[in-house]
Formats: structure tokens, sequence, C-alpha cells
């Protein structure tokens, strides 16, 4: 019993020893009085909405460069929102009658009511799916907004690092990737025999039919979409669209994943 209590405490004693420079740089801060004044809590504040707004806000200039529906004013928004509630979690709400209370509780409601903000920003047309990064995105500038009001500012700087290199650097190995496999959408009038057609011109130019979808669009047009899957190193995306548009009947051949030439 007494060596289960030991090391029960060694591991408590080890939890609370596991402090970070963040939580150091607050505790002087909160430390910090101009007379009765607590100044340092101010100024603990202003530097977490400062850098929200400086962090969300290179999220959002590349997505406004990118020209999506959600750019700076969007992200700065949900960031500088997100920080401002974490704030007022820790600091809103006095501890009355001593009782103990949960900062994370509002922190929680965040999360889930910015996850229903990003649903907004998906578009789903043509059976294919378009939004979902700025979505991500819009979702990950609320959780750096909650660590920089949680006062964890070199962990909110580190992460807005990793995603302008997410969206930035991998960009374009997902455009290597997508060359490979285009979606394509060939919009074309009924009474057409478009799946043959189809099927004959990939096998022609060496590749694979994958994931084939027939929507009726709401002007009556047949919706056509697909995967294909080059069976070489490389397709060429160009000359396949080319050959989908001399098809009878087809009105527009469209490439949905982005970033395919």
């Amino acid at each position: 019993m007494q060596k289960n209590t030991f090391i029960f405490i060694k591991k408590v004693s080890i939890m609370s020893s596991m402090v970070t420079i963040d939580q150091i740089l607050v505790d002087k801060l909160n430390n910090w009085y101009v007379g009765e004044w607590p100044i340092g809590n101010m100024i603990a504040c202003i530097i977490a909405m400062l850098l929200s707004v400086i962090l969300c806000g290179a999220i959002g200039i590349e997505r406004e460069r990118r020209g999506r529906s959600a750019g700076l004013r969007t992200h700065l928004l949900v960031g500088v929102g997100s920080c401002l509630i974490m704030i007022i979690s820790i600091y809103g709400f006095p501890m009355l009658f001593n009782e103990k209370r949960d900062v994370a509780r509002l922190a929680a409601q965040v999360i889930t009511g910015v996850g229903f903000l990003g649903a907004g920003a998906i578009i789903h047309r043509n059976s294919g799916i378009k939004g979902l990064t700025t979505a991500a995105t819009i979702w990950v500038a609320m959780a750096i907004g909650l660590a920089c009001g949680s006062m964890n500012f070199i962990l909110a700087v580190g992460g807005t690092l990793l995603i302008i290199v997410v969206l930035t650097v991998f960009r374009g190995v997902e455009t290597k990737i997508n060359k490979s496999t285009p979606l394509i959408v060939v919009r074309a009038n009924p009474n057409y025999p478009l799946v043959s057609k189809i099927l004959t011109i990939t096998k022609e130019s060496d590749c694979t039919v994958n994931d084939l979808k027939s929507d009726i669009a709401e002007d009556g047009k047949i919706e056509i979409t697909f995967l294909a899957v080059s069976n070489t190193n490389e397709l060429d995306t160009t000359a396949l669209l080319r050959k989908l548009e001399e098809i009878e009947g087809v009105v527009q051949v469209e490439v949905l994943n982005a970033h395919v030439k």
C-alpha cells in the first residue's frame, strides 16, 4: 500500500513539474501588479488577441489568395472569437464560493459551433465536393485562437507554421497525385450512348475508369462522373479531355479535383 502511494505521489510531482515557457511567462505576468491593479493579466490577454490576429490572418491570407469564399476576414473572426471565448472562460468567471470550475467547458462548445460553420463552406456539385480544405482551415483557425486564448503562444505559432507548410508545400505533392487520377465530369444531352464512348476513349488513352456515377442535372442534362486512373506514370489529361469533348451530344467536360492541368 505504501509503495503504491509513493508511486502515485511521484507521478503527481512529475506532472506538476512539467511546465512550459508559456506557463512561466503567464505566471510572471499574473504576478505583475501596479499598486492594487493586476496589469499583467491585461497584457497577457492583449498579447493573446494580437497573436491570434497575426496567426489566423496568415492562414486567411493564403485562402484569400486562392480565391476561396472563406478568406481573411472569416478566419480572423473565427480565430479572434475563439481566443476571446477562451480568455473569458479563464478570467471571466471568478471562483465564487470557492467552487471548482471547468475552464475548458466553453472551449468544447466552440469546437462544436465552428464545426457547423465549416460545414457551410463545403459545396457539393456535379457529384464532386469542394471547400473541404477551407472548412478545415476554419476549424484550425478556431484551434489556434483557443491556443492563444489559453496562453499557449509557442504551440499556436508552431501550429500555424505547420499549417502554412501544408497549404503551400504539400500543394505541389497533391498536384502530382491528381495528375495521374483526374476526377472528370461529362455533361451531355440525354439519349446518347455516353458510357460506352467514355470507356472506349479511356482505354485508348491507357487509363482505367473507376467510381463511375451517373446523375441527372436540374436542366435535364446527363452528368457522368468518373476517376480516370492512369496505367502509366502520368496521364495526358489535356488530350483525354479533348477526346471526350468530341463525343456526340457532349456539352461540357470538366475536371473537378483541383490543380490538374
